[in-house]
């Protein structure tokens, strides 16, 4: 069976930490910005955490 090939779209998106768990960034970031608080703004411009119920799928799109 041929191997598995990395999502490349995928791997551009996130980043690994060194405890192992995926950084990511928010959505809703790209535009329309005026219309967001700055509150918002600042909250989306900080990045997250992948769900640990995502984290299977993730991997296996990574081939990892």
């Amino acid at each position: 069976m041929p191997k598995m090939k990395t999502h490349s779209g995928l791997k551009k998106r996130l980043k690994k930490t060194g405890s192992g768990k995926f950084k990511r960034g928010h959505a809703y970031v790209s535009h329309l910005s005026h219309n967001k608080t700055h509150k918002q703004k600042k909250h989306l411009a900080k990045a997250a955490l992948v769900h640990p119920s995502d984290m299977k799928r993730i991997k296996t799109r990574l081939g990892k």
